[in-house]
């Protein structure tokens, strides 16, 4: 079998000799180059043709947001990003998703050494399934009119007086975080409360949370324990903690907790997603997106079983189809669709139940 070829491009000779070090030492892949700016590593990917690369974010000559955007135009590659766990880092590590990074490794800023060898398992993971993703090329975009602000989505129709019990769920992981913005932006001001749980670990998700809430007309957060879950508004699971949802009287109410890792993660979706199928039942609406592994398969079949309409990312648009793939398996989506046509079929499942529920009355 072929080993992973890997690019490490980092400034700090400790860091680059330590990720050659990690990746070497793992029976399928191998670090053929390490580069200490991009201008170098611009030549190595050209001679070495790698497989995946590890970019860092801050690096002299030429930053590697520049340099990972110019890359996913001219020739596109997985690549897994090195940023430090920084407030300005995590904002920018949104910035290298956006751009079309599959993941990111947050490095220690102190006691590096020690905390990459720790690291080494997450690392090393997240190059096996790079190496695996779906990568697209970066569109160049259209010059903007003077003094124009960046263009919205079309507007969607309110939804009108729907139930204030519906619910949309939202499982990702790799590749989610721009599958889920896809979907958020496309709802209208009035959908029903969503719950987002994102494989994503303390200290992103509150840039992630503010970066969605400028682009979408639901007002988007990290989710706060015991507040109550209302329509027009998203509710992310912070990064390190598990997000379910309760009843309190009439109403929902979020719940963050902290506890084991359940299948490997924390925050996990099977947590979501069986919170949903045993408080929400047929007034949840499943969706699953794009991500390496089974977590929520299991848990999204409860929600089905429970009266849920389900819904899963086809693999074409997937940048990893492992989640979606597996609640197919367990036969928990009602149908499997292109990224960009999930939020239009969760606005006409609401309207048509809308419609059934109004035809009742």
């Amino acid at each position: 079998m072929s080993k992973t070829r890997v690019v490490v491009v980092d400034d700090s000779a400790l860091v680059r000799g330590l990720l050659a070090e990690i990746i070497n030492q793992q029976p399928d892949m191998i670090c053929v180059g390490a580069a200490s700016d991009p201008l170098v590593a611009r030549e190595m990917i050209r001679n070495l043709n790698p497989d995946v690369i590890t970019l860092d974010i801050e690096m002299p000559r030429m930053d590697g947001i520049d340099f990972l955007s110019r890359l996913m135009r001219l020739r596109p590659m997985p690549v897994v990003m090195v940023s430090t766990l920084t407030e300005r880092g995590a904002e920018v590590t949104m910035k290298a998703l956006e751009l079309g990074a599959v993941d990111f490794v947050s490095k220690p800023k102190i006691g590096v050494a020690d905390g990459l060898r720790q690291l080494g398992d997450d690392i090393t993971e997240k190059v096996r399934t790079a190496a695996k993703a779906r990568v697209h090329r970066l569109a160049t975009p259209a010059p903007a009119a003077p003094g124009s602000s960046p263009a919205k989505p079309a507007m969607v129709s309110p939804l009108g007086r729907l139930s204030t019990e519906k619910i949309i769920f939202i499982g990702a992981s790799t590749g989610g975080t721009e599958a889920t913005r896809e979907v958020i932006t496309q709802l209208p001001p009035d959908a029903p409360a969503v719950m987002i749980t994102q494989h994503m670990p303390p200290g992103f998700t509150k840039s992630y949370a503010a970066r969605l809430n400028g682009l979408a007309r639901i007002r988007v957060a990290e989710a706060v324990d015991g507040e109550r879950v209302l329509p027009g508004h998203a509710y992310i699971a912070p990064g390190g903690l598990h997000l379910s949802v309760e009843r309190s009287g009439a109403n929902y109410i979020a719940r963050v907790r902290d506890g084991d890792p359940v299948n490997r993660h924390k925050p996990s979706v099977e947590v979501l997603f069986q919170s949903a199928a045993r408080v929400v039942g047929q007034n949840a609406l499943g969706v699953m997106l794009t991500g390496m592994g089974a977590d929520g398969a299991r848990a999204m079949r409860e929600m089905r079983d429970a009266g849920s309409w389900n819904v899963a990312q086809d693999e074409a648009t997937c940048v990893v189809f492992g989640m979606p793939r597996e609640a197919i398996a367990h036969g928990a989506a009602h149908e499997v669709l292109p990224l960009t046509r999930i939020a239009p079929a969760l606005i006409e499942r609401l309207r048509s139940t809308a419609g059934m529920a109004t035809t009742r009355v």
